[in-house]
């Protein structure tokens, strides 16, 4: 079938609006009609060539939309099925037996591989330009930047048909990243403290999540004083503007001694030397992402010697198809409103979505695809 998809050519080009031949979707796959997608900073580090994906190739990983056909063998989803298409995953490895998904040890090929990494079509890409040549899909999983998409069943996650499909496509990753951080990986205790730098989209979501958790101190941090009032809006009980202030003294001064949890949502190897300085015994460092791939970073033996932990996550950890429908639950009950960070812009504005992102303009941008 011909779609519409917006291409990368090489690294650091456009986006360029392209007609596509796209396959049927195979065995174990579904075809969507993607309604929405989130923009995302993974998309401009892969457009940079940050991220390993062959170019040219069709980015964008967190799509919404309704079953359009399913393949062989696919039996928990129908043709009108609203859906959100989350990260894909081998579901035979250690980890995924273990239900974490998003360290499925073929998660390399399955976000970035450009091409089916299960199944009997593995190895072979459902995208192909007018001139019969290919090009890279399946960016995890799904390639969202187009009015069709083909994603694995097994990753797809069925939403009620009440609950505003064009939001909930963002819950595939940023949002689940921040959020999954606090509920999957830091789980903090009665009294516990949260130290989150970064009040972007994913930070925020941690935010949010935080304030329903039982910690009873939770710290923004940011350069942008607009950020930080959506912070004190979303459950911060304290902001920094590291920009005016000394963050780790005020942090330090805050807390009266260190912190249980940082979750650093910058990226910035400088942020996380320097933020190690607030984790105490025993705390732990949560490390988001952001950082180009060749990144490193450098801690003091002796102290993190005492208990501390650094520990990565990836997608909030866990599953899309415990994490999804756990947050829109929450949304629908008042309690993650992250419908507030969403700014919507049309499926050829993808320029201005990306601009305003980087600018902090917009803290989420969707693109309207379907």
């Amino acid at each position: 079938m011909k779609i519409e998809a917006l291409v990368v050519e090489q690294k650091n080009a456009p986006f360029v609006p392209e007609t596509l031949e796209l396959e049927g979707p195979g065995p174990g796959e579904v075809l969507v009609k993607v309604v929405a997608s989130g923009v995302c900073h993974t998309d401009a580090n892969t457009q940079a060539g940050d991220m390993p994906l062959p170019l040219p190739g069709v980015l964008g990983h967190e799509g919404s939309g309704i079953i359009e056909a399913v393949g062989e063998g696919v039996t928990e989803l129908v043709i009108g099925d609203h859906v959100v298409m989350g990260w894909p995953y081998c579901g035979q490895c250690r980890n995924c037996r273990h239900g974490e998904h998003r360290y499925c040890e073929l998660i390399g090929p399955a976000l970035v591989g450009g091409r089916r990494f299960i199944g009997p079509d593995a190895g072979t890409t459902g995208y192909r330009r007018a001139d019969g040549s290919e090009l890279s899909g399946h960016f995890f999983g799904q390639s969202s930047f187009a009015t069709y998409s083909l994603a694995n069943a097994s990753a797809v996650v069925k939403v009620d048909k009440d609950v505003p499909l064009e939001l909930v496509g963002v819950l595939a990753c940023g949002i689940t990243t921040g959020a999954g951080a606090v509920f999957n990986t830091a789980k903090p205790g009665p009294g516990q403290s949260i130290v989150v730098f970064g009040a972007g989209a994913v930070g925020l979501a941690a935010i949010m999540a935080a304030k329903n958790t039982p910690a009873t101190t939770v710290i923004g941090i940011d350069l942008h004083d607009n950020r930080l009032e959506l912070a004190t809006r979303f459950g911060a009980t304290h902001t920094i503007n590291s920009g005016t202030e000394d963050a780790i003294a005020r942090i330090k001064e805050i807390l009266g001694g260190p912190a249980d949890y940082v979750i650093d949502c910058t990226g910035s190897v400088k942020v996380i030397e320097s933020a190690m300085e607030v984790v105490g015994m025993l705390g732990t460092m949560i490390l988001i992402g952001g950082a180009p791939v060749d990144a490193r970073f450098s801690l003091d033996h002796f102290t993190t010697l005492w208990g501390q932990r650094v520990v990565g996550t990836l997608g909030g950890s866990g599953t899309s198809q415990d994490l999804i429908p756990a947050l829109v639950d929450l949304y629908r009950q008042g309690r993650f409103p992250f419908d507030e960070l969403v700014r919507y812009y049309e499926f050829d504005q993808i320029d201005q979505a990306f601009a305003d992102s980087k600018s902090g303009e917009t803290i989420k941008p969707v693109l309207r695809i379907g």
